[in-house]
């Protein structure tokens, strides 16, 4: 398997859910199957039912999570010295050439991406567009409403 890249606060993220997940939830759902089990009859026991769904999706999550981390490459941004290029964690102001307006993203990786947070995905079509650009390029997006051309204002590694 491929590594995967995330920045160091998408790691530290992932570790806090997983460190949450064994020894909050994990405890939790045991608990509430053996309470459910106590209750008699499992076979329409519909507390029972939906304690096992939990345990299993619980489950699930732990191991998805700790995949992803054992193939992480951890990238941490304030480290990177690319020469000013766009590179996979960087922090990018960006100058809509036909409107003027202005908005700034960083670039991070799937499980971190949030659009509302200026966070965009390593592979959406903007990230793309970004990578080796450096101040004053201008990069061609394309867009669902057609191509939208942005100007590279300023390029900074946080």
């Amino acid at each position: 398997m491929s590594t995967i890249p995330i920045t160091k606060r998408g790691a530290e993220k992932l570790k806090d859910e997983l460190h949450k997940l064994k020894t909050v939830e994990r405890p939790s759902v045991i608990a509430a199957i053996a309470e459910a089990r106590a209750q008699g009859d499992l076979s329409e026991n519909a507390e029972y039912d939906a304690a096992k769904d939990r345990q299993g999706f619980i489950e699930g999550r732990i191991q998805e999570i700790e995949g992803k981390l054992s193939v992480a490459q951890i990238i941490d941004p304030a480290a990177l010295d690319a020469g000013g290029r766009v590179v996979f964690g960087t922090t990018v102001a960006l100058e809509d050439e036909d409107t003027g307006d202005k908005v700034t993203y960083q670039i991070v990786g799937e499980d971190e991406a949030d659009l509302k947070l200026g966070l965009v995905n390593i592979s959406s079509p903007i990230a793309r567009a970004l990578i080796g650009k450096e101040e004053g390029d201008v990069a061609e997006v394309q867009a669902p409403g057609g191509v939208k051309r942005y100007e590279v204002v300023k390029v900074s590694y946080l």
